[in-house]
């Protein structure tokens, strides 16, 4: 029962404004005409044909990307660019990716794995977990019975040898081969070539008939020995560098036999290369061009060609431009490309700026993990993306990107099962690690400011939510996902 006091006051308030409550009745409707009146907050997804990756941060709904499935509907192209600071993600994102395609039984993936530590690349366990031998190119090891790749390998045409002999002379050089020196190569390469059919033929035999080029190879173009002679100094010298200097051993012999390319998972191990080296854009260019000619083939495969720090190819004019011919070629044949970066302007202020913006403009997939505020400026002007992607990409938090497929804008958590977490988040294996010790999230990194016991159990209960989204998202997917 009401008390006297509160009926008076609503029968008061009712006699001067009317009546303030209304009854409304139920309405009946569609969820199609009702969404109406929930405005959307992010962007429709990629649709649940392919890999999960995790799950958009603004809708909460799982996150799924293959650009073989895309291509051709959404994406122009299959290729992907990665960027971002250190410490934020995208080792994790790598790895788990490529672990997740690997479920597909079409798929094969090569990885160029430049980092690393204690004698070993950063995909080494993955490698040891999936029974594989990592392909370790290291000069020392090379001398004592190590890994060769062979320029002149009879897997490569001829006319693939001679550009990789040019690239290999111009990286090295730091400018282009002049006609006279062209022609020199030229005519060493097809006198090696034509009489050497009993083995392989190796950069030896070529260094020594730039030294001593034959007279018939002279009279051909009718000028004097002496002259082809000096016109093919220059060139055996950076060859020779291959042959007997700090680069010896890797690349002065028949390819070593053995070498798997039928493996699920390809991985060459560069982690004792100098990054910093001459060498490192020139082993980029070999391993591309034996890659080209001897992994992709017209088998029905879809094939995924990931490099770590892929500067060392966007900054070299010539072995961006062997880049830019494998990347249209493999359209053609199921190639994916996925070229990992830390800062874009180390590549579109270098020397290649022109042949970067070529391979830039193929990658229809850009993930943008956290930047600081002008680098994420400049590189939102680069790429086209939208003002409200660039003003949050600062503020990402680790294992959070935002990702632009062909102009779909989204912003994406990547999830971590239990299963990958012990191959992805380890000391040795992820060299991006922000902290030195402690249980990493999903992302790698630990929340500052708080006890041990409290970060323990707060990464616990994320890992107990990744896999049961993952679950879920698997069971969603079951079709798809072999």
């Amino acid at each position: 029962m009401r008390d006297p006091m509160s009926a008076f006051t609503d029968a008061f308030t009712t006699f001067l404004f009317g009546k303030v409550e209304t009854t409304r009745l139920p309405v009946r409707t569609s969820t199609g005409q009702a969404q109406a009146v929930y405005l959307p907050t992010a962007a429709p997804g990629l649709g649940d044909s392919g890999v999960i990756i995790g799950r958009e941060v603004y809708s909460g709904k799982g996150y799924i990307y293959d650009p073989f499935q895309l291509y051709g509907q959404q994406l122009p192209a299959p290729h992907w660019l990665v960027l971002g600071e250190s410490g934020n993600g995208k080792s994790a994102l790598e790895k788990t990716y490529v672990l997740r395609q690997l479920r597909f039984r079409d798929r094969q993936v090569v990885v160029l794995d430049a980092q690393g530590e204690d004698g070993a690349g950063e995909w080494n366990l993955i490698a040891q977990e999936l029974g594989i031998t990592p392909i370790r190119l290291d000069p020392m090891a090379a001398l004592d019975g190590g890994i060769k790749l062979n320029p002149l390998d009879p897997a490569i045409t001829t006319t693939g040898q001679l550009a990789l002999l040019r690239t290999i002379i111009e990286v090295a050089m730091g400018h282009g081969l002049d006609e006279r020196s062209g022609f020199a190569l030229k005519v060493a390469h097809a006198y090696v070539h034509a009489t050497i059919v009993e083995r392989q033929p190796v950069l030896m035999d070529i260094v020594e008939q730039l030294r001593h080029p034959e007279p018939e190879s002279a009279a051909a173009m009718n000028v004097d020995i002496d002259d082809v002679r000096a016109w093919g100094l220059d060139v055996a010298l950076v060859l020779d560098r291959l042959v007997d200097g700090d680069l010896r051993g890797m690349f002065d012999g028949p390819t070593t036999v053995g070498i798997d390319l039928d493996s699920p998972l390809i991985v060459f191990d560069l982690s004792h290369i100098d990054r910093n080296s001459i060498a490192m854009p020139i082993l980029m260019a070999i391993v591309g061009v034996w890659l080209e000619h001897t992994w992709i083939r017209p088998d029905r495969k879809k094939r995924i060609f990931l490099v770590e720090e892929a500067w060392h190819i966007i900054n070299s004019p010539f072995v961006a431009q062997l880049f830019q011919r494998l990347l249209k070629f493999g359209r053609r044949l199921g190639l994916s490309f996925v070229a990992v970066v830390h800062h874009l302007s180390d590549v579109v202020d270098g020397a290649a700026a022109k042949e970067a913006a070529a391979i830039l403009k193929m990658a229809s997939t850009r993930t943008i993990y956290a930047q600081k505020a002008d680098e994420a400026r400049s590189t939102g002007q680069v790429l086209g993306l939208p003002r409200w992607a660039v003003e949050i990409i600062p503020s990402l938090t680790p294992g959070i990107a935002v990702w632009d497929v062909n102009g779909n804008v989204q912003v994406v958590k990547h999830l971590v099962t239990e299963a990958e977490r012990p191959l992805v988040f380890t000391d040795r294996a992820m060299t991006e690690s922000s902290q030195a010790s402690g249980a990493p999230d999903a992302a790698g990194s630990m929340a500052d400011g708080l006890s041990d016991d409290v970060r323990a159990a707060e990464w616990e209960a994320e890992q107990r939510a990744i896999l049961m989204e993952q679950q879920r998202l698997d069971a969603s997917s079951e079709s798809t996902v072999a």
